[in-house]
């Protein structure tokens, strides 16, 4: 992971006198305005041309410098419209949500509101209102894209992963310094995955989802993508109103364990080859990694038979919208939401009981391990056009839909925290570790990354 252009490194150079905030912004700004960040956002903030004419400094741990949000958060003056059509004649918020006002009041200046999935209902990042963003590798800095058999020199754009699709687009082409985000079963760490950049999903109870559309009331997490590890770690201070600690230990000073079960299941050969690789520099670090079966993780089928929590809570936020302007709504994400309406009280309750024991008994299985250690997604990412809308290719989208989410959506119903970090490189499609554990381990996770990062950094 290149280091060079991340937050805390043009922080440092604004304080060094080496750069202006206007030189930043003005070449986030341009590159938010460039073909790179097509469909990206849904409206550039006029906060960023006012920040461009003040020559004040600007107080705060971000020092005026840009982030992005989702459109699914709650911005002053202007209507949420959770990458739909159905809300956009909703009345404006009257207040910032707690995630952009804490990013302002760190001296953040808000570059403009991003693209996501309608809803935020699906992990690879389509939306048929305002268009699909193409996914930008931050580690080779150009698009993700395979080569076309009929053109030489010519990609086929790939999808950026979802739901949190602009804003991973955002930060890995340099638009924004911190992407904000949520993660209800993978939306942050699947879109950070496929475009080559740091998503952390934070234990959810530490960052209130107040002024967020919801998706699942019981999973919804507001967090953010970054660049590095390091800005991940500063992004998630200023949402969580906390201080980190550093540890400042060693990869041989941590005890990881790989499971086996599920997560290992179908890696393609791009994943596998950059998965193994890893592992090896990793050992060759003095990383103590124990394979473990961890079979509970094979419950969660059994447990999400009915729907999830999701599909429940989804519909009752829903319901009222879907019965008046069905025909607004994305017809697959639409899908999803119906099947809400099949679940029965007793077996939404008797879910919330199942899932407590589950906690419970991964977390008797993982005790003695400081973090797990997994392939954020087992596939490399898909092409837009076998992604696009129709029903001729809804089978290989929710085919692909289903591999994205399968190994991040275990830490959801975890109540877990997660750090998905890049682990391929230049050259090669986007492929990423999650280095995961438990709810209220947020510390250990990052700490863990931070010493997994520089070491592939150093071998990169």
């Amino acid at each position: 992971m290149n280091t060079q252009t991340d937050l805390i490194s043009t922080l440092q150079a604004l304080a060094c006198g080496l750069t202006t905030k206007q030189e930043v912004l003005q070449t986030c700004l341009e590159m938010a305005q460039s073909p790179a960040c097509e469909h990206v956002f849904l409206s550039l903030h006029a906060e960023v041309h006012t920040a461009l004419k003040s020559t004040n400094m600007v107080q705060g741990a971000l020092a005026g410098l840009p982030f992005s949000a989702k459109d699914l958060f709650d911005v002053r003056g202007e209507t949420t419209s959770a990458g739909s059509i159905v809300l956009k004649n909703n009345p404006a918020a009257v207040e910032d949500c707690p995630a952009v006002a804490s990013m302002r009041a760190a001296g953040g200046t808000l570059i403009g509101r991003t693209n996501m999935v309608e809803f935020a209902f699906s992990g690879v990042g389509i939306n048929p209102h305002y268009g699909t963003p193409a996914a930008w590798d931050a580690v080779s800095n150009q698009f993700a894209g395979l080569p076309t058999a009929s053109s030489a020199g010519h990609f086929e754009p790939l999808v950026p992963g979802g739901s949190s699709s602009g804003a991973a687009v955002s930060v890995a082409t340099g638009a924004a310094f911190i992407g904000l985000g949520s993660d209800t079963g993978g939306s942050i760490r699947i879109p950070a995955a496929l475009n080559g950049i740091v998503g952390f999903k934070n234990t959810a109870r530490r960052v209130s989802t107040q002024g967020a559309v919801p998706l699942s009331t019981t999973m919804d997490t507001i967090c953010a993508m970054t660049r590095s590890v390091r800005d991940g770690i500063l992004a998630h201070e200023i949402l969580a109103h906390r201080k980190v600690p550093l540890f400042k230990l060693g990869l041989s000073d941590y005890r990881i364990a790989v499971p086996t079960t599920l997560m290992l299941d179908d890696l393609s050969d791009s994943v596998r080859h950059a998965w193994e690789r890893s592992l090896r520099l990793l050992t060759l670090a003095g990383a103590r990694l124990t394979e473990i079966k961890l079979p509970e993780i094979n419950d969660l089928s059994v447990l999400l038979s009915t729907g999830g929590f999701s599909a429940a809570e989804s519909f009752t936020w829903h319901r009222h919208g879907l019965a008046k302007s069905a025909a607004d709504y994305d017809p697959r994400v639409a899908m999803r939401i119906e099947r809400g309406a099949n679940m029965k009280a007793f077996e939404y309750l008797e879910l919330q009981q199942a899932r407590a024991a589950w906690i419970h008994r991964m977390h008797q299985a993982m005790q003695g391990y400081d973090a797990m250690l997994s392939p954020t997604v087992p596939i490399t990412s898909p092409t837009i056009a076998s992604m696009a809308p129709g029903a001729a290719r809804d089978e290989a989208f929710f085919k692909a839909n289903g591999l994205l989410l399968r190994n991040t959506s275990v830490v959801n119903m975890l109540d877990g925290c997660a750090l998905s970090l890049p682990c391929h490189q230049v050259g090669e499609l986007p492929v990423s570790l999650m280095v995961w554990q438990g709810p209220m381990a947020d510390d250990v996770v990052l700490n863990v990354s931070l010493a997994i990062e520089q070491q592939l950094k150093l071998n990169a």
